[in-house]
C-alpha cells in the first residue's frame, strides 16, 4: 500500500523549469512541504520521491492524518 501511495503522489507532481538555468523545481500539490529542486528532471523526481517519503514516515511516526491520494490512504496503527 505505501508503494501504491508514493507512485499515486508522484504521478500528480509537478515540475517547471527555474530561470537562469537554476534548474528544475518539483511539488506534489496539496501535500504541503513536499518539493525538491535539482539541476536536472531526473534528479529532482528522485529528490521529490525521498522528500515524500521522509513526509510520510515524519508524519505517520506524529500521528497527523496523510490525505487520501486517488483512494489510497495511509493510517498509523499501534502495534501492541
Amino acid at each position: 500500500m505505501l508503494t501504491e501511495y508514493i507512485s499515486a503522489a508522484l504521478r500528480k507532481a509537478h515540475y517547471e523549469l527555474l530561470p537562469d538555468d537554476e534548474g528544475i523545481f518539483g511539488s506534489i500539490e496539496g501535500l504541503q512541504g513536499v518539493w525538491a529542486q535539482a539541476a536536472s528532471l531526473e534528479a529532482c523526481r528522485e529528490e521529490l520521491r525521498e522528500v515524500l517519503e521522509e513526509w510520510i514516515v515524519l508524519g505517520l511516526k506524529m500521528g497527523h492524518p496523510l490525505p487520501s491520494i486517488d483512494g489510497i490512504a495511509l493510517t498509523a496503527q499501534e502495534v501492541a
